[in-house]
Parts: C-alpha cells; structure tokens; sequence
C-alpha cells in the first residue's frame, strides 16, 4: 500500500516543484501578467470564468469523443481486412498514407467549404488525426502472431475464425491498446485544429478569442483544461487495458513494480 501511495505521491510531488518554481520565478523577476501570469493567477481565472470553460470544454470533448470513436469503429476492422488479404493490403494503404501524410490544418478549411462550420468538420478532423495510429498499431498486432503459432493451432484442427477468435485478436490486444493511447492525445489535438480553422465555440475558438484580447491568464486557464481532458482520456484508456489484458508483461510489471 505504501508503494501504491508512493507512485501517486511521486509524480504530484514533482508538479508541485515545477508550479513553485514557476510562482516564485515569476514573482522573483516581476513578469508582467499579459506576458507569463503565476499558477495562482490562472487559478483565480479559470475560477472565474469556470462556467466559460464548462460551457466550451464539453463541445470540445464531443467532438474530440465522436472522432476518435469514428476512428475506432473504422480503424479496426480496417486493419483486420488489410491483414486478411495480401490484395487489400496493398490496395488501402497507399491511400491511406497519403491522407496521413498531408497536414490536417491544409485538409480543415475543405471541411469547412464542404460541411460550414458546425461540429462535423471537427469531429472529422479529430477522426483524420486518430484514425492513423489506430490502424497501424491494429494491423501490426494482428501481424504478431507467429507462423509457428498458427501450424500449431491449425494442426489442432483450428479453424480461420478460430485462429483470429483465439490466437490473432488477443496476441493484438496490447498493440492495440498502445494505438489507443497514442490516438487519444491525437484526437484532442484534432479537435482543437479544427475548431482553429473556423468555429464559433469549443476551446480551440476560446484559446483564438483569449489570445486576440490578450487575456494570458484565461488562455493558460484553456491549455490547462485541454491538457487535463487529454490526460484523464488517456488514463481511462490504460485503465481498461488493464482490466482487459492483466496477463500481458506490461501490466505484471507495473504490479511487480508497486509491490517490491
């Protein structure tokens, strides 16, 4: 128990020194505000304008949610049908890599001509940015499996399906999970580059707004909503990776880690 306390101690302790650092840098050299505010200043701000945020924040969460689970409900069996067939394979992934190869904020302001500026060109956005990793980490998963593995199973007797049900898809499980976790920090990003492009709310509209008016505080108070949104994401995604692969080496080791 003490070691579990200790690994959540650690990483707040250490924030806890950058932050004072940063108070007492800031107050030791006088900065201006509109230049770099203190932690306690943003704070006040984000306290204050709290119904602001709440307001922008959830717009940004849908539409960061609706991309990545786009990504999610395509990406996969997208990686499943490219390593089934040799063929697909090869006839998908040239495409693919020109869509992740051109620079989202060049393909945002076509979503904005082609849908306006609602919430569809984000989410599509934030589904452009995710979908790569997704996909990637899946197939290569997928790939893992051994061809001893596979003579093995199919001199047992093991059908194509059985192979895929119990061999392919949980040796896949934790490279999948790492192109979540990759995809999760990817799909706020995304969100926030579309809402950039043009949009009237979401934190990306609010960090344009909050930088035109010179308003430093607010705008710090925005990057760290978005920072805590990616973050809580993430570790909801390594929370169920947990629960659902226990037995991968990754896992045993965080477990023999908190007990030594």
């Amino acid at each position: 128990m003490n070691k579990r306390l200790l690994q959540w101690i650690t990483p707040l302790l250490g924030v806890s020194v950058f932050l004072a650092i940063w108070q007492i840098g800031v107050l030791a050299f006088n900065v201006p505000a509109y230049f770099l505010p203190t932690p306690t200043r943003i704070l006040e701000e984000a306290l204050k304008e709290y119904s602001k945020l709440w307001n922008h924040g959830w717009i940004t969460v849908y539409e960061m949610l609706a991309g990545y689970f786009l990504a999610v409900c395509i990406g996969v069996p997208l990686a499943i049908a490219m390593t089934s067939s040799r063929r697909f394979d090869e006839f998908v992934t040239p495409t693919m890599l020109f869509f992740q190869v051109v620079p989202k904020i060049a393909v945002a302001p076509l979503f904005i001509v082609w849908f306006g500026v609602g919430i569809t060109p984000k989410i599509l956005v934030a589904f452009l940015i995710s979908f790569f990793p997704i996909v990637i980490d899946t197939a290569v998963g997928l790939r893992s499996m051994t061809p001893e593995m596979i003579d093995l199973a199919r001199s047992m007797g093991a059908s194509r399906m059985q192979i895929f049900r119990d061999f392919r898809l949980p040796t896949s499980l934790p490279y999948l999970f790492s192109g979540l976790k990759v995809a999760a920090t990817l799909a706020v990003a995304g969100a926030v580059v579309g809402e950039f492009v043009g949009a009237d709310k979401g934190l990306g509209y609010l960090l344009l707004v909050t930088n035109s008016n010179m308003q430093t505080a607010l705008m710090f108070a925005t990057i760290v909503v978005l920072t805590l949104i990616g973050l809580i994401f993430f570790y909801i995604i390594e929370f169920l990776e947990s629960l659902l692969i226990p037995w991968h080496v990754t896992q045993r080791t965080k477990e023999e880690t908190a007990t030594m």
